[in-house]
């Protein structure tokens, strides 16, 4: 197995075992998990480019158009982060994994309505089941599935909002804690203040595992950063339902969340549309590989 494949899988096997993670951190509310994330992931981010040697380079990009653009990538992740952890801790890990299930044909999607980008026939039909699947388990649930919706769109609008943007992810992932983090410190101030805060008062363990999210949000992504430089697209496209297909699992099996046959249903019908996306995606990969070599002879 090459370097980048061995990151990639590491990278989404761990996204995947979020959960077991934030479990243990049950007792904290999650607006003060999300402070505590962005707090110690900006500490993490800031210690690895001093380190490096990278401060200079770092802030020599900084600038207003490069805020702009960053103030709406961190507003995104930060609603992504809020959402899961609290879906993760209110015993919603099954409706988390669909998120991430939907977010690839979402982030297709996407490229159409804002790129310009165009749609095979294939991938069309994978919307089209996509969307029949959130339909029948809205009817399924009597309610929209907002979670999943949640975390898809929140994150499929800040996967739009880094391919726009100028920074690369280690730069572009600090800017956004960076811009996060006064409104972090501030409410983790004012609920110490009013006594209601976690940290510092529910155990060492609890504490650790705070700090501890900065690691575990970051070391991800810079995973995952050198295995997209270092493996091709429709390898990582495959790669990326390793995490969704932990979750769900991790939700059905460790937390034993309900998973009747209806939503296994509206569920299959989402898993066929990623399989007709994936499938095609691969054959339309391999013809272009292949259409050189045959233009050669």
């Amino acid at each position: 197995m090459s370097k980048g494949i061995l990151n990639g899988v590491v990278a989404y096997a761990l996204w995947g075992f979020f959960p077991l993670y934030w479990k243990l951190l049950r007792e904290v509310p999650a607006p003060q998990l999300l402070g505590h994330r962005i707090i110690w992931s900006f500490a993490l981010l800031i210690a690895i480019i001093g380190v490096s040697g990278q401060w200079r380079d770092f802030h020599s990009v900084v600038n207003w158009r490069v805020f702009r653009v960053y103030l709406i990538a961190s507003i995104l992740i930060g609603v992504n982060w809020l959402v899961y952890v609290w879906a993760v801790n209110s015993d919603f890990v099954i409706e988390a994994s669909l998120g991430y299930f939907i977010n690839p044909l979402l982030s297709v999607l996407l490229g159409v309505l804002f790129l310009r980008e165009r749609l095979r026939s294939a991938q069309w039909l994978s919307v089209g089941l996509a969307v029949i699947g959130v339909g029948y388990l809205t009817f399924v649930y009597g309610r929209l599935p907002w979670i999943a919706l949640a975390l898809a769109f929140s994150f499929g609008f800040y996967g739009l909002v880094k391919k726009l943007a100028p920074l690369g992810s280690l730069y572009g992932l600090t800017f956004e804690t960076g811009i996060l983090l006064v409104p972090a410190l501030v409410y983790l101030g004012v609920v110490e203040a009013a006594r209601t805060g976690a940290f510092l008062h529910s155990g060492a363990t609890a504490d650790w595992l705070m700090v501890g999210a900065g690691a575990v949000t970051t070391i991800p992504l810079l995973l995952f950063a050198s295995a997209a430089k270092q493996i091709p697209l429709t390898v990582v496209g495959v790669l990326q339902y390793l995490t969704p297909t932990l979750q769900f699992l991790l939700g059905v099996f460790v937390y034993h969340e309900l998973f009747d046959r209806s939503q296994l249903f509206g569920f299959g019908l989402i898993w066929l549309a990623l399989g007709v996306f994936g499938i095609e995606g691969y054959v339309v990969s391999r013809a272009k590989q292949s259409a050189p070599a045959r233009f050669v002879r």
